[in-house]
């Protein structure tokens, strides 16, 4: 499944959620949550994220933030 650039998803070989920056050769390009270091994943592993995981790094994002642990 291509998933469009923007879209939330799992990495399911990481269970990493990311963000799809874009594909580049065989791969999809991935960016974690609220910004970092990007990373390619086999297509093939990758699945669409639930609203659950989506407010899973959305919290562990801003709890981060707030921590000072992250920009």
């Amino acid at each position: 499944m291509n998933h469009p650039v923007g879209s939330h998803v799992v990495d399911t070989r990481s269970g990493r959620v990311g963000i799809v920056m874009g594909h580049v050769g065989p791969y999809v390009q991935l960016r974690p949550y609220g910004g970092g270091r990007e990373w390619d994943a086999d297509p093939t592993a990758v699945r669409s994220a639930t609203p659950a995981e989506r407010l899973s790094a959305a919290t562990a994002y801003a709890n981060a933030r707030s921590r000072g642990e992250v920009p």
